[in-house]
Formats: structure tokens, C-alpha cells, sequence
């Protein structure tokens, strides 16, 4: 992979260049690209997602390949919750179905660290998954990033 490239906007983050920020990470996983989604952290960045400790473009892109081979279908909606400096707190949740069909809606919250490049040197991630009939889906758009005019998750009551 890459070295580190400037990865705009770059802290400290405004309200609007956090929002843009986010938008882009949405945009980045919705894309279920490992590689490509690894380079937006720095080469030793850390994680902790769930009770997993990842290190390393490397480790985050094989987490992310097993992650996206698990949940199927996976669209995911970020949102803004606050930001300081060089720091961004982001509620989200994605849904998803498993091999067997079952689908599930997760909520999670993230807490983003960013190197002077826009680089994340360091995710900390809480989340949870709910089980969901399919009829109770509210993410629908084509696989891939989610359009401008798609609810987010405050216009969803999520």
C-alpha cells in the first residue's frame, strides 16, 4: 500500500469540514474496497473495533475483508456528533444480512483521531448488532455509496 498522501479536509476540522470528513469515510466503507479504504489510516494506525485490536494498513485491510465477507449487503450511514482539533465522534449504523439471509441493523459509535496529513492514526469503535425482519430495512440505494437525497440516520428517527 501507498505512504502517507494528504487525505483533505485536514484538522483542525470546522463543523463543515468534520461533516465532510465523515461523509467521506461513509463513502469510503460503503464502497466494501479494503485496500483502498485501509489508506485513508496511517501505516501504524491503531483500532480497537468491538473487543478486536488492529494494527496497520495491513491488519485493517484483512479486517475489513473478513468483515465484509461475513456481512452481506452492507450499507452504512455515518453521522457527525462532535469534533475538537484534530478529533471526530461519529454515530452510525449499517445493515447487513448474514449467509443465511438473517438481517441485522448495527449501532455504533466511533471516536477518530487524525495525524496533520487527514491520515486516522486512531479508531475506537462500541458497537452493537440487532436483529431485523428484512421488512424492517431502512437503507435502501444501490450497493455502493449512498445517494445525496438518502435520509440520514437523524431523518430516520435512527
Amino acid at each position: 500500500m501507498s505512504t502517507n498522501q494528504a487525505r483533505p479536509p485536514l484538522p483542525p476540522f470546522t463543523h463543515d469540514s468534520a461533516v465532510l470528513k465523515v461523509r467521506l469515510a461513509e463513502d469510503g466503507w460503503n464502497s466494501r474496497n479494503p485496500e483502498k479504504v485501509a489508506l485513508a489510516y496511517t501505516p501504524d494506525s491503531q483500532w480497537r473495533n468491538r473487543a478486536e485490536f488492529v494494527t496497520g494498513r495491513e491488519q485493517i485491510a484483512a479486517f475489513l475483508d473478513r468483515k465484509w465477507k461475513k456481512e452481506l449487503d452492507y450499507r452504512l450511514i455515518k453521522e457527525l456528533w462532535a469534533h475538537d482539533g484534530n478529533r471526530i465522534a461519529v454515530r452510525y449504523a449499517y445493515e447487513w444480512h448474514d449467509d443465511s439471509g438473517n438481517w441485522f441493523r448495527t449501532y455504533g459509535n466511533e471516536n477518530w483521531e487524525f495525524d496533520e496529513n487527514g491520515l486516522m492514526q486512531r479508531r475506537y469503535a462500541c458497537l452493537n448488532d440487532m436483529p431485523i425482519k428484512e421488512s424492517e430495512r431502512k437503507f435502501f440505494w444501490p450497493l455502493g455509496r449512498r445517494p445525496d437525497d438518502h435520509p440520514g440516520l437523524s431523518d430516520l428517527g435512527l
